[in-house]
């Protein structure tokens, strides 16, 4: 029987208004249903970000250090759950283990920077051209704001935007990518246990076509943080820009690497195989061409092609495994036409 998960909203775990579900499997074992989520409308981010009005004007007064301590606490339980975590990030995604460890200690980094940070939240004061007069600037939090998450980095890129976020005084609206909602959950569920107070943060699950565009459109969400394609950061651009939210985007990238004589020519491969193949190239910071100088292009495509080679393609859960599973079958349609064109 596969887990059921739900949203959480207001402190509390709780069924979409919808009704639905949709399920999510393992990418490297079709058969296996990590869960059931909660398929959510906009009614479900309404709920949300009523939640967090209620919730905004005591976590905002709440002293920075305070806010901090919040943090530290769900840091340390990042730490205690680390092992855990990654390997159902193994399985949700098809991350390789040893590289799931890397993405939930990104995580923990974070947390640790964002506790350091509640006592660092200066404000600073400017010279009047007044006189007798003083000049001062006050940090104030936005209020709510909503985190839209990529699968590719669950645990890492949520913390980059979450943590952030609550340690300023913010509340937040936190919808996830679909192909990693357990992940997130699980995230959630850490802040929850740390003592974070209802309200404060918010889980809702489900499509961008329906929270997606309901965390744009809403008058009460005032800063939108995206990470994803550029497709989806152009219409977050428009939407935001007319309502005039702040808005923070991270899209997609087509990378080089310049391989120059002067190279030591193993590590340049061990960058690319990195750059290349570490999440099977599906980040926006990975590798897509290389470009090498004619006076080490042969030495450097023996020793690249020697070594693709050997890559072990396998179970993610297991230590040895280096390269994993697509993401799911949508990601295999998309990518297989381009393996055919190399080939060709």
């Amino acid at each position: 029987m596969a887990k059921e998960y739900l949203n959480y909203i207001d402190g509390k775990w709780v069924p979409s208004e919808t009704g639905r579900v949709f399920e999510n499997r393992n990418p490297s074992d079709w058969e296996e249903v990590i869960g059931t989520f909660p398929k959510s409308s906009a009614k479900d981010v309404e709920k949300a970000v009523e939640a967090a009005k209620r919730a905004f004007p005591k976590w905002s007064k709440l002293p920075a250090p305070k806010r901090g301590e919040i943090m530290l606490k769900a840091t340390e339980l990042l730490v205690k759950r680390k092992e855990e975590i990654s390997l159902l990030m193994a399985r949700e995604m098809g991350k390789v283990i040893t590289e799931a460890r890397g993405d939930t200690q990104e995580a923990i980094d974070t947390g640790y920077y964002a506790f350091g940070e509640g006592r660092r939240l200066f404000s600073r004061n400017a010279p009047s051209e007044l006189p007798d007069k003083m000049a001062l600037t006050f940090l104030r939090p936005v209020g709510i704001a909503g985190i839209i998450t990529p699968w590719n980095f669950p645990m890492a890129i949520p913390s980059w935007k979450i943590f952030p976020a609550l340690l300023s005084g913010n509340c937040v609206v936190f919808k996830p990518a679909t192909d990693t909602p357990a992940c997130a959950a699980e995230f959630v569920r850490i802040f929850e246990e740390a003592g974070l107070p209802p309200g404060v943060l918010n889980l809702v699950t489900g499509g961008g076509g329906e929270v997606g565009e309901a965390i744009l459109t809403h008058p009460d969400i005032g800063v939108v943080s995206f990470t994803g394609s550029v497709e989806v950061g152009a219409r977050i651009a428009e939407v935001a820009g007319k309502h005039l939210k702040k808005v923070s985007l991270e899209l997609g990238g087509k990378n080089p690497q310049i391989v120059m004589p002067s190279a030591d020519l193993d590590l340049a491969v061990d960058g690319v195989l990195w750059g290349a193949f570490g999440t099977q190239g599906q980040r926006c910071t990975a590798t897509s061409r290389l470009i090498i100088h004619e006076d080490v292009y042969d030495e450097m495509m023996d020793k690249l092609l020697a070594r693709v080679k050997t890559l072990r393609i396998g179970d993610p859960t297991k230590n040895e495994t280096q390269m994993e599973p697509l993401v799911n079958e949508g990601q295999l349609k998309t990518i297989h036409p381009y393996v055919e064109i190399g080939k060709n």
